[in-house]
């Protein structure tokens, strides 16, 4: 799995991508392999959160060593309950991987933050100001961020950069929308990921 992971890298590299980011949230694969709710091997990918680590640094080295770290970073959802996913003390496990990717020299750390409803079982709670203690580099939050948010985020030093999801999906155009302030249009949920156009490329988009 691991060097399907980079021959996927080196795939982007040769289409002509600028770079990769890895995803390690939201109960794919390398999710999978961090939380013990999911993790249950005893060989030494499993157990402790450092074997659980294993398989997301293993992955991002692949990569790194096809793009070089400063065109590499990673994706992570510390409390994020997609797909049935949780861990039993994420402030531990994600302090973990966020050491262990630090020592790869990533270009940034990108992070899901808490919602009040997920599931947070012991701990310190994982959000971005927790992260911004632990990262010495580039941190990029993501979660229910608009125009007002972000740039308050920014400006407080909380985050170096912002994801936007749900408003992207909804709105193609949204940088444009956000440098005109224009409305915005509202997402349709039902039809979020549901393979077909309407959701996809029906949203208006600004008149000229």
């Amino acid at each position: 799995m691991v060097e399907e992971f980079r021959r996927g890298a080196a795939n982007a590299k040769r289409a002509g991508f600028d770079g990769v980011e890895l995803h390690g949230a939201n109960g794919y694969l390398v999710d999978q392999f961090l939380k013990d709710k999911t993790n249950r091997r005893t060989d030494r990918y499993g157990g402790s959160a450092l074997n659980r680590a294993r398989f997301l640094i293993e992955v991002t080295e692949a990569i790194v060593g096809e793009w070089g770290a400063d065109r590499v970073g990673v994706r992570l959802a510390p409390t994020n309950p997609f797909n049935d996913i949780a861990d039993s003390n994420p402030a531990a496990t994600f302090t973990l991987a966020a050491s262990e990717l630090g020592k790869l020299g990533i270009v940034y750390l990108h992070i899901v933050e808490p919602l009040p409803t997920d599931p947070i079982a012991a701990g310190e709670k994982p959000d971005i100001a927790f992260f911004r203690r632990l990262w010495r580099g580039t941190l990029m939050g993501n979660k229910g961020y608009d125009f007002a948010r972000a740039n308050t985020a920014l400006r407080d030093g909380i985050v170096d950069l912002v994801s936007f999801a749900t408003l992207f999906l909804a709105n193609p155009d949204l940088p444009e929308r956000f440098h005109r302030g224009a409305a915005l249009n509202p997402p349709d949920r039902p039809t979020f990921y549901a393979g077909g156009e309407k959701g996809y490329i029906d949203y208006p988009a600004l008149l000229a």
